[in-house]
């Protein structure tokens, strides 16, 4: 029976639907370090994480045996991807599915900034009875500056505009702008013109430190600052002196530079004293409906590349989207990016009479995958031959 692991409270979906293909499934709530998730993945063949488990080369060199890894979130930063394709380890993720509730929660916390709810909140809590309209803005006809036009960045685009705001984004890749979104031709040129900057970059290592001093300085006076990406990207102790200067009017931060690893562990931030702040444990993407979602594409995507070697939306092997396997032998092969790979299997089957009903291939990068449907199963001499081509890293058959 195939096992897999699954960390981190995945939606029990996850595990419901492993479980009814057969799988036995153990679940734990939290993160585990390096040797322990070494210890935990002892036969394991499936791993599902969100994102505090680390997988790194170490943890994929102990456990050669793993076949696919599910990131049950956005980001695939924790895990490396790039070593763990050169081992025939397929990692999927979920680009899309807590889209909204991320979208969401940047809406409430650019109103909750413009009103400024927070301060008024921490007043009310001190026993002071301030009904101002000082400082407190509608968000209709204010400018919304999104640094990252992605699918978060899109979708609050679209959103915002319906509120009423003007939209302006910035992307280092060309991006199509939805309705009336406007691209600024440079982020000093979009921190200029907004009353709301909102942070939506992905987990490269380049991006560590990119929004600070610098850009901070340029914001727009009273203009209010949302980061919801990832904790490395943005200088909270630049932020903090800004804030304290009345240069920005608020913030909303939901990532941090470290986090605790589980709920209830203690967390402290340079920030928990200013006034007009939100501060969120990382929820962008939990809701109920989200992790329901996520739950379930993920753990489609690994069943699809267990059960038929379907690679759709794999980040880190070449992408073959394929049938359910009936009354065949398929035979998948993932390899180096060499030339004659597939000659060379054909070879083979020919040798053995053999026919082909289907075959497939895919190439990227330094990794090419080729899936074989034959009639009927090949011998163990022509297996041994299958399993000796020059370039293979992996080969798995289904049935």
């Amino acid at each position: 029976m195939p096992k897999a692991l699954l960390l981190e409270n995945i939606h029990p979906f996850a595990a419901e639907s492993l479980r009814n293909h057969g799988f036995e499934v153990d679940t734990q709530p939290g993160a585990l370090d390096e040797d322990d998730l070494i210890e935990a993945l002892d036969d394991v063949d499936i791993l599902g994480i969100r994102s505090k488990t680390n997988v790194t080369k170490r943890v994929l060199d102990a456990r050669p045996g793993l076949t696919a890894i599910g990131c049950f979130c956005i980001g695939t930063n924790q895990v490396d991807v790039n070593y763990a394709g050169t081992q025939g380890i397929a990692v999927f993720n979920a680009p899309y599915s807590n889209t909204r509730s991320v979208v969401e929660l940047v809406i409430s916390d650019i109103i909750s900034l413009m009103r400024r709810i927070p301060a008024h909140s921490n007043r009310m809590r001190d026993g002071v009875w301030d009904k101002s309209a000082s400082g407190s803005h509608e968000v209709r006809g204010k400018t919304l500056g999104i640094i990252g036009y992605g699918n978060i960045g899109a979708q609050l685009s679209v959103l915002a505009e319906a509120l009423g705001m003007r939209v302006v984004f910035y992307d280092i890749d060309e991006k199509l702008a939805l309705g009336n979104a406007h691209r600024a031709g440079s982020l000093e040129e979009l921190l200029l013109q907004s009353d709301a900057v909102t942070l939506h970059v992905d987990g490269r290592k380049s991006n560590t430190g990119f929004f600070g001093e610098d850009q901070f300085s340029h914001m727009k006076q009273g203009s209010i600052f949302i980061n919801i990406s990832r904790g490395f990207v943005a200088d909270l102790d630049a932020l903090k002196r800004h804030l304290e200067s009345g240069h920005l009017a608020g913030a909303a931060i939901d990532v941090f530079p470290k986090e605790p690893r589980k709920s209830g562990d203690a967390f402290d931030t340079s920030l928990n004293k200013e006034d007009n702040v939100i501060l969120t444990p990382h929820i962008g993407g939990s809701t109920l409906e989200a992790q329901e979602s996520i739950g379930h594409f993920v753990s489609q995507r690994l069943l699809d590349y267990w059960e038929k070697g379907s690679t759709t939306l794999s980040v880190n092997v070449p992408e073959l989207t394929l049938g359910t396997v009936s009354g065949i032998t398929r035979i998948a092969h993932l390899h180096k990016n060499l030339p004659g790979v597939l000659a060379q299997v054909n070879r083979i089957l020919g040798e053995e009479n053999i026919n082909v009903n289907a075959q497939s291939l895919a190439t990227e990068g330094e990794l090419g995958y080729v899936v074989t449907d034959v009639s009927s199963m090949p011998s163990a001499d022509a297996f041994k031959a299958l399993q000796d081509l020059y370039g293979r890293i992996r080969m798995r058959t289904l049935q």
